[in-house]
């Protein structure tokens, strides 16, 4: 059994829907690493300014983590929702391909 290449030439239709699906999967898998790795850098460095913070009288990193905390929430449903099923681009680009596809020559 031989591996798939999406940069080799696609001499069919079959080929060329399994390169697209290939994209797809490396744009979903990325947009997931990179939620993981904010969420990683928001844990590692909140706790830092939780540290920081408890040497003063009133508990400040809590403003910072609110704040930061809503942006990584949005990114994760922007990452989550959206990979959860095709995005609103990609329904209305997979529509227009359907359409193309079946109109008379």
């Amino acid at each position: 059994m031989s591996s798939f290449d999406p940069r080799s030439p696609a001499p069919d239709g079959a080929a060329a829907d399994r390169a697209q699906i290939e994209r797809l999967a490396r744009k979903r898998a990325g947009a997931k690493m990179g939620w993981y790795v904010h969420a990683l850098v928001y844990v590692c460095v909140n706790a830092g300014l939780a540290l920081i913070s408890m040497s003063s009288d009133r508990p400040w990193f809590i403003f910072p983590l609110a704040g930061w905390g809503l942006g990584l929430a949005i990114h994760g449903l922007v990452v989550w929702i959206n990979a959860g099923g095709a995005g609103l681009h990609e329904r209305l680009l997979q529509a227009e391909r359907e359409k193309l596809r079946n109109r008379p020559l």
